[in-house]
């Protein structure tokens, strides 16, 4: 990964500004640097706090009322009219400032548990010694997720439990004979004969397939956070909304209130399966929804790909994998469009925003032919991606026919 941090661009890439290019770039750099992540979400926090606040206008009589609160006479010049809105720009500066840092002291001490002066390198499972989780969590999920006290969030707790399933499987430096417990900065281990089931909290179960290595990021009540770093698991979680979260090298999945598998090869590759509900695999700046029966892959340096139905015809899915990782395939997105069915609307309302020009234009009329919008969704307001007409065209697409 390139040591060129990415800090001076994140302003314009939070806010769509970057060109196609440039965008991907920072993603990639965002998956390996901790450092800039972090930069990251404040700089999101940030944008997402402004657009909060509502433009108002001030009483004639402000300013002095603010020459008398600080003792001293307002003048009519120039140089005083001035001086009192970049006075008061300075101090709204400075408010915000202080509001950031309260939110990102407390988010250090969230992890408290795997946090150092100096970021260890990755971690390497290399037998008897216990190794530790990475200190940062890695890209963040752009939703929020349910507030503590909230009546649909988990349950705080310090550890998970571990029950052995097969063979030996290991906990750091503990071999695993009918149970233990996996702390945070801990990984479990399962080797070719090994098996196991993490239990997650009150909301659900993870089970643990051989050749595997999963890691405990973080349990509190707004957010449990497991990391696959290669291996397959298969969670069955009823929970909230993004209250289950797992990280791999190439994304994170963010349930939905759902069951479903997740693989992890060698080289940081993956590949989702989801069983029932929906599944989200997120990078900065990317996302990919994933219902029941659809199927979504990643790849390092790109990120997810575009989810697909397993029952597409061969050629499609061919045309999807070409179209998603082999550059310079120009053919791909004409055999998608022509190979699309009703069903496969799920491909195509993510290529709509993953395309441009023409072929955004012939995306979204091939959409329409297929199941046309609701009321109020037009084609320009598609083609522009008005985010409520695509996400209004979402809900009616719904998928699960």
């Amino acid at each position: 990964m390139s040591q060129h941090h990415v800090n001076e661009q994140l302003s314009a890439y939070c806010l769509g500004e970057l060109p196609a290019g440039e965008s991907r770039r920072v993603s990639e750099h965002l998956l390996g640097c901790s450092r800039c992540r972090r930069e990251y979400d404040e700089v999101r926090l940030g944008i997402k706090f402004a657009s909060t606040l509502e433009p108002v206008s001030a009483p004639g009589d402000l300013w002095n009322q603010l020459s008398v609160k600080l003792g001293g006479p307002v003048h009519s010049s120039r140089r005083s009219v001035s001086f009192w809105p970049t006075a008061l720009a300075v101090a709204a500066t400075l408010l915000v400032a202080s509001l950031g840092a309260v939110w990102y002291f407390s988010r250090l001490n969230d992890h408290s548990q795997l946090t150092g002066n100096v970021p260890p390198p990755p971690p390497q499972f290399v037998g008897p010694t216990r190794p530790s989780l990475e200190p940062e969590p890695g890209p963040k999920p752009t939703s929020d997720v349910p507030r503590p006290g909230h009546p649909a969030a988990g349950r705080a707790v310090r550890s998970f439990e571990v029950v052995r399933l097969d063979g030996s499987p290991v906990v750091g430096s503990d071999r695993i004979d009918k149970g233990g417990r996996l702390g945070v900065g801990e990984w479990l281990v399962t080797d070719s004969q090994s098996r196991a089931q993490i239990n997650i909290a009150d909301i659900g179960k993870v089970d643990v397939e051989p050749n595997s290595r999963i890691g405990l990021i973080a349990t509190r009540p707004t957010e449990h956070r497991l990391k696959l770093s290669q291996g397959r698991m298969q969670a069955r979680i009823s929970a909230p909304p993004r209250l289950f979260i797992v990280e791999t090298p190439t994304a994170v999945a963010v349930d939905l209130g759902c069951e479903y598998t997740l693989e992890v090869d060698e080289s940081g590759a993956s590949v989702l399966r989801v069983k029932s509900g929906f599944v989200a695999l997120e990078l900065p700046g990317r996302e990919s929804i994933v219902p029941a029966g659809a199927v979504c892959e990643t790849r390092p340096g790109l990120g997810p790909g575009t989810p697909y139905f397993e029952d597409a015809t061969p050629a499609f899915r061919r045309a999807l994998t070409d179209f998603d990782f082999v550059p310079q395939s120009r053919d791909a997105l004409r055999i998608l469009m022509a190979e699309a069915r009703r069903r496969d609307t799920l491909t195509l309302w993510h290529l709509i925003s993953r395309v441009k020009g023409a072929d955004r234009e012939n995306v979204v009329d091939r959409m329409i032919e297929l199941y046309g919008p609701p009321e109020g969704v037009t084609r320009s307001g598609l083609i522009s991606l008005d985010p409520k007409m695509l996400e209004v065209y979402r809900k009616r697409l719904a998928w699960a026919w």
